[in-house]
């Protein structure tokens, strides 16, 4: 049976909560502000991105307050061997979908805390993400073959122009990145 294994939205909240630790200990009301902030700047509010509350991590075992007799507005929060193993299985899930709005926050959080896995498993994350700007330029570029049956006085075309250069960009990128890990690892 095929399962899917890639992140939804809720998801991200959990990427960025559990990067943000790996990165230091914060305290819980700067950690929720960090994750709020980020999460916004890149896709705005949004309702489909109301994650599960920091309490429900440190139920999981997630999270922990490195000090819990503090009152909850002292405690500094840290990452626990379970929430580390958790951000390992989230940054190596693969994207969903097209390259929406979600997709890009989900790949922003990737690369802000890439470097919390090894040069290999880096690499692979980054061809997950050229193989999803493939996929990207192939179904825009199928929107292109059609274009032309379009009204010609419609901007579609050269908008499709902008998105694929976009992408490809974006892919490029990628693809620059992986070979400049992969040569820095080997020595």
């Amino acid at each position: 049976m095929y399962k899917d294994n890639s992140l939804i939205p809720s998801e991200a909240v959990r990427l960025a909560a559990l990067g943000l630790l790996w990165q230091g200990e914060q305290s819980y009301a700067d950690l929720a502000r960090e994750i709020r902030h980020f999460i916004g700047r890149i896709v705005g509010p949004s309702l489909e991105l109301l994650g599960p509350s920091l309490e429900l991590f440190k139920i999981e075992g997630l999270i922990e307050a490195s000090d819990p007799r503090q009152p909850p507005e002292a405690q500094i929060m840290r990452l626990t061997e379970d929430g580390r193993a958790e951000l390992h299985r989230l940054m190596t899930t693969r994207l969903r979908g097209s390259l929406g709005e979600v997709n890009k926050l989900i790949i922003a959080l990737k690369m802000h805390f890439l470097n919390c896995l090894p040069p290999e498993s880096q690499c692979q994350q980054l061809q997950l993400m050229i193989e999803a700007c493939d996929k990207e330029l192939a179904r825009l570029g199928d929107l292109r073959a059609y274009a032309p049956a379009i009204r010609k006085d419609s901007y579609l075309s050269s908008w499709l122009e902008l998105e694929i250069a976009e992408i490809e960009g974006r892919r490029h990128w990628f693809a620059t990145l992986a070979a400049r890990i992969e040569t820095s690892s080997r020595g």
